[in-house]
């Protein structure tokens, strides 16, 4: 698998969809009053959040390794 895009204008919203045999992994980033991240891992592993927010739960997974 290989995907990579730079220079694309998003105005205030964007979206990656990548297809992993059945399933989807899509990454959406909105700007709103704050950068709002959200990750969709298949049907039913969804997590949405700031910027800073996904920031401290990658820092704590890290952490606890």
């Amino acid at each position: 698998y290989d995907c990579e895009a730079t220079g694309m204008p998003a105005e205030r919203w964007g979206e990656a969809v990548f297809k992993i045999g059945d399933e989807e992994l899509v990454m959406e980033v909105s700007v709103e009053k704050e950068v709002i991240v959200a990750i969709m891992a298949g049907e039913d592993a969804v997590w949405k959040g700031t910027f800073e927010g996904l920031k401290l739960m990658l820092q704590e997974s890290i952490k606890a390794k």
